[in-house]
């Protein structure tokens, strides 16, 4: 048998190849791993734990090919991939959130980490960067806007804390409208990784384990259970308690929002999923027959269960943008641009060409229109759809909304494909983050610098609160 073949105490091919003893070296035990860490530069922490001279030795065969050539080779292989996981390390640290007294810690942008990522793509070898490159440029990962356009981190991390606390806002809810006391089997639970929030193929249980104030996984008669703590269901009951105080404002919120569509009415099935954005409660569907002289409820010709508006009121027909209007002029005329093309031959400076574009900006288009009359592709048509986008946000409970959320009510409210190129030119009025898969629009003026919402509704407070319990695992004294 040649050097190398045989499978005993350590031996390989390639350690045969490479012409060691490798029983030698594992009778020298922590000895001979010392000179060889010595010899290569590698420290322990280098080496996986438990590791000895034998287990050492053996990844320095594997690293080494035959030729003394291709050995200086692996060395400078081996480097540059300690230096880049040396660098990733530190760019890591660097992202960490700085502990601050805010309610909810603050995470590093996803769009930050990406950019992080993005920069150590030249010390990585060519497959790995390859495979690197094609997932920063995928919809999930590209941001939606250059990095020249995102001027508001601030508001690129809200989305990043809505995904740490995805698990909580979906399980609360669905835990919550099943009956006292409040439990679904675990086994069960695993299957509902979309219901609950939590990712494909993980296990439900560590993302209950990161809120053990809120959840707990008791066993009854020898079953697992997914179910809320005591004190879960008493701030759920708080919640309640809240959404009956602040029903009669979230009906004038439908009203309005029956008001900006097309016919008069929206399937009670959309209102539903966008629940959480309105600030109705999980119920709503439910209740809306106790409100006769606002709303009805119909049957389409779909089959589909419909909410139509009872009577049209003319004080709710007032949007957000005439209201602010009358208080300060000038800064809704700052908001919005509708620009006039002209040519280079034509030149203007910043103070003439707002002048100019005002003239096509002003007057702005009421929302509460009917927008079927527009001819489509005109100035005056894309002022409405503009400010039914901005109206609808304005009614929302943090004055934000996805995409998906928006284009919910894309045939009610008459929107087109163009509405991003149509949002986009809209800088001043709105914020677009996330990514081109799943991205969200902001109101500007409705944030601060920091990205903390100016005027909160009580339900934002309640959130907020709920979402400091969730990062305690106990109770401060």
């Amino acid at each position: 048998m040649a050097p190398g073949d045989g499978d005993g105490a350590g031996g390989s091919r390639r350690t045969g190849d490479l012409g060691f003893d490798a029983r030698k070296h594992k009778k020298e035990g922590m000895r001979g791993g010392r000179r060889e860490r010595e010899k290569w530069g590698w420290s322990d922490e280098e080496l996986p734990s438990g590791s000895d001279g034998y287990h050492a030795f053996n990844v320095r065969a594997q690293l080494i090919p035959r030729h003394p050539a291709g050995a200086t080779h692996a060395i400078a292989a081996r480097r540059r991939h300690l230096m880049a996981r040396r660098l990733f390390c530190a760019t890591r640290a660097l992202l960490l959130p700085v502990p601050a007294p805010a309610p909810v810690p603050a995470a590093a942008s996803s769009a930050t980490a990406a950019a992080a990522a993005a920069s150590l793509a030249p010390l990585l070898p060519c497959k790995r960067r390859k495979k690197l490159l094609k997932k920063l440029s995928s919809p999930r990962v590209a941001p939606i806007e250059p990095e020249s356009a995102r001027h508001m981190p601030a508001l690129d991390a809200v989305l990043d804390r809505d995904s740490t606390f995805r698990f909580l806002a979906r399980a609360r809810s669905l835990l919550a409208s099943l009956p006292p006391p409040h439990r679904i089997p675990l086994s069960e639970a695993g299957k509902l990784y979309r219901e609950l929030g939590f990712p494909r193929g993980r296990k439900v249980s560590r993302s209950a384990a990161r809120h053990p104030l809120l959840f707990h996984l008791p066993v009854v008669d020898s079953v697992p259970q997914l179910a809320l703590t005591p004190f879960m269901c008493s701030l759920l009951e708080e919640e309640r308690r809240l959404h009956e105080e602040l029903l009669p404002s979230r009906v004038l919120a439908v009203r309005k929002l029956l008001m900006l569509t097309a016919h008069r009415r929206v399937a009670l099935a959309k209102l539903h999923h966008c629940r959480a954005v309105l600030g109705l409660p999980d119920d709503f569907r439910d209740r809306v027959r106790d409100f006769p002289n606002d709303f009805r409820v119909a049957v389409d010709p779909d089959g589909r269960h419909v909410l139509e508006l009872a009577r049209w009121d003319p004080a709710l027909a007032v949007s957000a943008l005439e209201r602010d209007f009358v208080v300060d002029e000038r800064r809704v005329r700052r908001t919005f641009r509708f620009a006039v093309p002209h040519r280079r031959s034509m030149p203007l400076d910043a103070e003439d060409a707002d002048r100019l574009d005002a003239v096509t900006t002003f007057p702005l288009v009421s929302p509460y229109t009917n927008g079927a009359l527009l001819k489509p592709w005109t100035p005056e048509a894309e002022k409405y759809r503009v400010g039914v986008v901005h109206e609808f946000l304005s009614l929302t409970l943090e004055k934000r909304a996805l995409i998906h959320h928006i284009f919910e009510f894309k045939e009610e409210l008459g929107l087109t494909r163009h509405m991003y190129e149509s949002l986009r030119k809209q800088n001043r009025a709105f914020y677009l983050a996330g990514t081109e898969m799943n991205w969200a629009l902001f109101l500007r003026d409705a944030y601060d610098d920091n990205g903390v919402l100016k005027e909160k509704d009580p339900l934002v407070l309640f959130n907020e609160k709920l979402q400091r319990y969730a990062c305690m695992t106990k109770m401060d004294s």
